[in-house]
């Protein structure tokens, strides 16, 4: 009898005790006896926080790169964030699972075993209907997946997968690639349902549709490399990475990264009523007085006060304070 009982099971077990076939001092006694197993200290059966703080980052970060591939492969809106990061047994997470459902076995080599890439129905939708010319929005009424559907999902997941590389690297150099769909959880038992596994899950939306994603990793995947999956391990090595002519390209890119600069001449307060009855010709007075400064906006930050003037017969503004410094 497995751990988890059935419904039927435990009436059964109910009306043997009631009625003495089953002694129940004699169950819990075998219970126990069956749940006791050896334990070695030495191998982590729980992920530890810091485990999980480290997937979250990676898995952060791989949010974002599936997040500019679609927008630019669907030629629509799309966003994608991590929302949570848990530990938890594989059956509580195939359990909370709906039929029909999207679950790519992913293989997760070299390390071993597989990790499961779920969808849910209205993301998927969403997701072929896109790629098949349409809006993107999701059907009414949730169906199962024909072959040519399946099909389209297979080629995009095996494409988001090779997004998975780069931000894994600082841990272990994988390549991930599809093994195969499957529409029921019944059929992606890929380990014991006891096994820990870590569970990300995002929030993405297509469009105007929003749904869930969720990336299950098995512990026994991830075992191999867990000392590598620890916050500090994990930016000492990024730090190494980053070389001299790295730092020169991205100063190089920053320095040509364009801002908006905006000069406020002046702001005032009007009602509704005021704004309303507003005609050619009418004057505003602004708080600004007429030899005073102007606010120099860099995006949404007050940067800078300036004065109005002229340069080479141009509208022009002269910096004549530094309001918030770099150091600040």
């Amino acid at each position: 009898m497995g751990d988890i009982l059935s419904q039927n099971e435990i009436d059964d077990l109910l009306a043997q005790l009631s009625t003495g076939e089953i002694n129940a001092q004699d169950y819990s006694r075998e219970t126990i006896e069956k749940r006791i197993k050896n334990h070695d200290f030495k191998r982590p059966s729980k992920f530890a926080k810091d485990h999980l703080r480290t997937m979250q980052i990676i898995n952060e970060n791989y949010a974002r790169y599936i997040t500019n591939f679609l927008s630019g492969y669907l030629r629509t809106l799309v966003q994608v964030d991590v929302i949570s990061m848990e530990a938890l047994q594989y059956s509580e997470f195939t359990n909370s699972i709906a039929n029909p459902a999207v679950l790519a076995i992913v293989s997760f080599s070299p390390l071993p075993g597989s990790i499961i890439f779920d969808f849910s129905p209205a993301i998927a939708y969403a997701l072929i209907e896109r790629i098949l010319g349409g809006k993107g929005s999701s059907i009414e009424k949730i169906r199962g997946f024909t072959e040519i559907e399946l099909a389209i999902l297979m080629r995009i997941i095996s494409q988001m997968l090779t997004f998975m590389r780069e931000p894994w690297e600082n841990v272990a150099q994988i390549r991930p690639s599809l093994d195969r769909i499957e529409t029921n959880a019944q059929f992606a038992q890929i380990m014991n349902p006891t096994e820990m596994v870590a569970l990300v899950t995002f929030q993405a939306k297509v469009g105007e549709v929003e749904g869930l994603m969720n990336l299950c990793i098995p512990h026994m995947v991830v075992e191999p490399v867990m000392s590598k999956l620890s916050t500090k391990i994990w930016f000492s090595m990024i730090e190494k990475g980053t070389t001299e002519e790295t730092k020169k390209a991205l100063q190089v890119r920053v320095e040509d990264t364009k801002v908006p600069i905006i000069a406020v001449l002046g702001k005032t307060e009007l009602t509704v009523s005021e704004f309303l009855q507003l005609q050619a010709g009418d004057v505003l007075a602004l708080k600004t007085a007429v030899d005073g400064d102007m606010e120099v906006m860099v995006g949404n930050l007050h940067k800078f006060n300036g004065k109005p003037g002229v340069k080479n017969k141009k509208t022009a503004v002269k910096i004549t304070e530094v309001i918030r410094r770099e150091e600040e």
